[in-house]
């Protein structure tokens, strides 16, 4: 077995093998040599290299967002560090485990002008869940610290930061440990619920009429299916979900924004809830958020074993615990409410989608259009990964098959890493990965092609509108040079030849034929990568989208 010569590296390989954390991400560099050396020798440990630390990063939350395992980045000193910035903040949001360790400069050569080095320790601090800024020797000091980082990892569903000091020389190998590290057996903390605790809430429960569930980001299967059926069967509740929420039952209402969009005041006010419950994590729909800040409920109930978000300034109760403990001790106690608060809305949702279909079988070729044709082709059992902005919104207004498991970066919203961050979770998820997105965010991140493990079935879908088409759907939408340059970002480029350059199999369409055409050529094709570019109208798809709304009335 090679190992690296630096004592330090060694602990932190020996304690990471020891404690389950066997992906490791890594960028090319020089200062990080020692633990580069360290997991990529070693067959314990399943190593990546991607030279973009951003993508980097953001590849490495696609495995663990799949997995539900940390995943190690390892990278060089300096800005380098920094890049890791935008995805350790997506972790963070989205309670997704990521360990960044970062070789650093000895502190005596920090400040002094020396290459290649910034203020490492602590950069992280607002969004890290855990800090250890290294020692350069070898102590129990050390390993303590390397040990608390993987156990809040793991524990706490987040990202945390490991700083590591080596001096030169870095490349030296030996094929002996020349330490014994300590590996902490940790216990983490058993969280549950009795009923005795959820007495009181269902009392309140059994004397509303007016119950909404709704359910934010959350993972396939997440909720039991003796649980779907109670709110499924209970009057008196409305389950709304999101194409996010990876949650399904006919009576549930997956299409927020076409139902609440077109009610009258009267109309929000006999929608307000008693009571408020949700669980999962991010909610996408704006105006669900603003419907409940405006028309609050009397109760707010949120459950997560580890946070609880104020989203509408009405929080009353955070339950501590994951949503099938609560609900396990809690529904027992509740009885079923005769109201029409359901059916009413039911008798809505039915409507909106009647009219909805007219209005989608009437209109020209535009990005809705497209957003509706691929959803609907999406093979059963597959993973469909989407891009933010106009994407994730377009994807909000259409019904998906139950059995495809849908993700998105949501804790921060961002589109700088959303190419990147399907790609890992195609890694990590064999199922067939279907990947859609915009064209500026697809062009921001690029560089996500730039690695050699995409695999075979990795589908990419580019809308490509000319620009950044959510800013013409937006308050504040003018046809100036200042909108179309500065906003809407107005260019003329195709991914063309990045699709070559990176060995990508590359379709256009640019009409509802090419793309059914393109579509079925895309799904045949599994021996490479595919990327197929649909050409949409830059000047009509914000006015097709805007008057769908105004057709559901």
């Amino acid at each position: 077995m090679i190992y690296p010569k630096i004592p330090l590296a060694q602990s932190i390989i020996e304690i990471c093998g020891a404690k389950g954390i066997h992906t490791i991400i890594i960028s090319p560099g020089s200062r990080n040599a020692p633990l580069t050396i360290g997991f990529a020798s070693n067959t314990a440990f399943k190593s990546y290299s991607i030279a973009d630390e951003r993508s980097a990063a953001f590849f490495a939350l696609g495995i663990a967002q799949q997995t539900k395992k940390p995943v190690a980045l390892v990278c060089t000193s300096g800005s380098a560090l920094l890049n890791y910035y935008p995805a350790f903040a997506e972790a963070f949001y989205s309670q997704i485990p990521l360990i960044v360790i970062s070789a650093d400069r000895p502190q005596n050569k920090i400040d002094i002008g020396d290459g290649q080095t910034i203020r490492q320790e602590n950069v992280f601090a607002n969004h890290s869940l855990y800090n250890a800024n290294l020692n350069e020797e070898v102590s129990l000091e050390n390993d303590i610290k390397i040990n608390q980082a993987i156990d809040t990892a793991l524990f706490k569903k987040g990202p945390v930061h490991i700083n590591a000091p080596f001096e030169e020389p870095l490349y030296e190998k030996v094929t002996e440990l020349s330490v014994r590290s300590k590996i902490d057996a940790f216990q983490p903390e058993t969280k549950s619920i009795s009923k005795a605790e959820v007495e009181e809430y269902a009392r309140i429960w059994d004397n509303s009429s007016k119950k909404m569930v709704l359910v934010g980001v959350a993972d396939p299967n997440t909720l039991k299916y003796e649980t779907i059926e109670a709110f499924a069967n209970d009057a008196s509740v409305v389950v709304l979900t999101e194409t996010t929420s990876n949650l399904h039952h006919p009576s549930f209402i997956n299409n927020i924004d076409t139902i609440i969009t077109p009610f009258t005041a009267t109309d929000f006010e006999n929608f307000r809830p008693e009571i408020l419950i949700t669980f999962g994590g991010m909610i996408v729909s704006k105006r669900i958020k603003a419907f409940l800040r405006k028309y609050k409920p009397e109760h707010h109930w949120h459950i997560d074993s580890l946070r609880a978000y104020d989203t509408f300034s009405a929080l009353t109760k955070h339950f501590e615990v994951e949503p099938n403990l609560f609900f396990d001790a809690f529904l027992p106690l509740t009885s079923n409410v005769n109201s029409a608060y359901f059916s009413d809305l039911d008798a809505v949702k039915f409507i909106r989608k009647e009219k909805g279909e007219t209005y989608l079988s009437k209109i020209p070729f535009s990005d809705f259009v497209v957003f509706d044709k691929v959803i609907s082709s999406l093979p059963k059992n597959s993973q469909f990964q989407l891009s933010n902005s106009s994407a994730i919104r377009y994807a909000q207004l259409i019904e998906i098959d139950p059995t495809i498991e849908v993700f998105c970066n949501r804790g921060t919203s961002g589109i700088d890493g959303s190419t990147s961050t399907a790609i890992g979770a195609a890694v990590a998820n064999k199922k067939l990965t279907v990947f859609i997105t915009g064209d500026i965010g697809f062009l921001y991140d690029s560089n996500a092609l730039w690695n050699s493990y995409i695999p075979k079935n990795f589908k990419i879908i580019l809308i490509n509108n000319g620009g950044g088409g959510i800013f013409r759907i937006l308050p504040g939408h003018e046809e100036t040079p200042v909108f179309n340059t500065y906003f809407e970002t107005a260019h003329c480029l195709t991914a063309e030849h990045l699709a070559a350059m990176y060995g990508l199999d590359y379709i256009t369409a640019s009409d509802s034929n090419s793309l059914t055409l393109g579509l079925k050529n895309m799904y045949d094709q599994n021996d490479k990568p595919v990327l197929l570019e649909v050409f949409t109208p830059t000047l009509k798809n914000d006015a097709i989208l805007l008057q769908f709304f105004k057709e559901l009335v």
